[in-house]
């Protein structure tokens, strides 16, 4: 095993742990902030794949912007225990069976999967995924239609201040 795979492996466990906290945290806020550790191990499988736009990407919008607008609705809605509908036996039993069959079809895939463990495949050494290339091409052979897009963005926001205030 080399150092990326160990790598890879410690940040799958490291998404799986938290995502399963997500589910079994009590309270929201909890949740949403293991979410956002969910967020960084992907961002950490991003860059193991050599995709660093992709990587900072998911951090800025998903783990930054997103998690701030869930927080912050949480935070709005005030979720109180006492205020939670308690759950028919009907709708426990349905997620049960749900459940289930989630798990039995995914231990059938990971059965299916076994003979390619193990199996390399050759990638290819590119700059595909890169920043440097990526605001190269933007700044270089796109400048007029970025420069649009960031004046149709500005006249957007102008116009949602606008709306907002009255």
């Amino acid at each position: 095993m080399n150092v990326l795979e160990i790598i890879f492996y410690a940040l799958s466990a490291f998404a799986l742990v938290c995502a399963i906290m997500v589910l079994i945290s009590k309270n929201p806020i909890h949740s949403v902030l293991w979410l956002i550790l969910v967020f960084f191990a992907i961002s950490g499988h991003y860059i193991l794949l050599n995709a660093q736009f992709l990587a900072i990407v998911n951090i800025i919008v998903y783990a930054g912007a997103i998690m701030v607008l869930f927080l912050f609705v949480i935070m709005l809605i005030n979720v109180k225990k006492d205020s939670e509908p308690q759950k028919q036996l009907f709708v426990k039993l349905i997620g049960v069976i749900a459940g289930g069959s989630f798990l039995t079809l995914s231990i059938s895939l990971v059965k299916q999967a076994m003979p390619l463990v193990g199996k390399t495949v050759p990638l290819k050494e590119g700059t595909i995924g890169l920043i440097h290339p990526l605001g190269k091409a933007l700044f270089n052979d796109y400048v007029v239609p970025f420069e649009i897009s960031s004046v149709l963005f500005l006249s957007a926001m102008v116009g949602a201040v606008l709306i907002g205030k009255k």
